[in-house]
């Protein structure tokens, strides 16, 4: 893999598992110094052993427990970045919970809470407290983790999906403040993945999320998810510097054809494409309903 992250240093929520975890593999593999982080002392330090095993000698790949929706453990993680790994240009928020399943009225207010506290605050209070420092160094690069949550209705899923959406337009917004600022700021739809949320959604059977849902999760357990390297790619490109100026975009990795973006920065920067925007009746054909 070549070693387009090198010299740069990129801090991974989430990264102990699943998709963060490639998306940490990968950014070792690029030459990147990373900083990952996760609830779970264990899969932290299991995951560190890991990425080590494919780093270089001169690498540094740090790992350390933290809670992105608690404001002190958010500062903490920031600041043993910059002091271990000697600065930061990269923040992937990867951190996310699926939240309570059910119907509105059934689920508990409080498991409801806390995934709008890990999935929205927890983004938001990341962007906070490293985008001084982008803002001062001229550059940085912000990759914010949506899904399908964003797009469609999720039934019995709630929380999940007004985050997925909510921080999308979060990423949005935060991308025309840092226009001019040299920091680029994206959100990422990877696919449907086969990790440990998949096998959340099948436990909780048809009677909690559904059985639409639940059958189509079972499918794809048995067929297989999307690849979680695809994911972890796009990612990789959007904390390089081949996706200068890319910013406020939704990203497929598996639906776009992002590799030939830069090629096209000033249409795609002109262009609402690749963001959320309401469809109208004239996108449907429908005469009646638009003046």
């Amino acid at each position: 893999m070549k070693k387009i992250l090198s010299n740069r240093q990129a801090i991974i929520t989430g990264g102990s598992k699943g998709l963060g975890f490639e998306i940490a593999k990968q950014y070792v593999q690029s030459g990147a110094d990373v900083m990952i982080c996760g609830r779970n002392q264990y899969s932290v330090e299991q995951a560190q052993e890991k990425l080590i095993s494919v780093a270089t000698k001169d690498q540094k790949i740090c790992a350390t427990v933290a809670d992105v929706s608690l404001v002190d453990d958010v500062k903490r993680l920031v600041f043993e970045t910059k002091s271990r790994l000697g600065g930061c240009q990269i923040l992937v928020n990867n951190a996310g919970i699926y939240g309570p399943k059910g119907s509105i009225e059934t689920i508990d207010w409080n498991d409801w809470i806390k995934a709008i506290e890990i999935n929205i605050n927890g983004s938001v209070l990341m962007c906070r407290e490293v985008i001084p420092d982008f803002k001062a160094q001229k550059y940085g690069k912000i990759i914010q983790l949506s899904g399908g949550g964003a797009t469609n209705p999720l039934p019995n899923i709630s929380a999940y999906a007004v985050t997925k959406a909510a921080i999308v337009r979060f990423a949005e917004t935060l991308a025309e403040e840092l226009r001019s600022s040299g920091v680029d700021v994206n959100a990422i739809a990877p696919g449907a993945l086969n990790t440990g949320m998949l096998d959340e959604i099948i436990m909780a059977g048809p009677e909690k999320v559904g059985v639409e849902f639940y059958n189509k999760s079972i499918k794809q357990k048995e067929i297989g998810g999307s690849s979680l390297a695809r994911g972890a790619e796009l990612a990789v490109f959007l904390a390089s510097s081949a996706s200068d100026g890319i910013t406020a975009k939704l990203i497929s990795a598996l639906w776009d054809n992002w590799q030939n973006w830069p090629d096209n920065i000033a249409e795609l920067d002109s262009t609402d494409a690749y963001t959320l925007r309401r469809i109208v009746g004239r996108d449907r054909d429908i005469s009646w309903g638009d003046k």
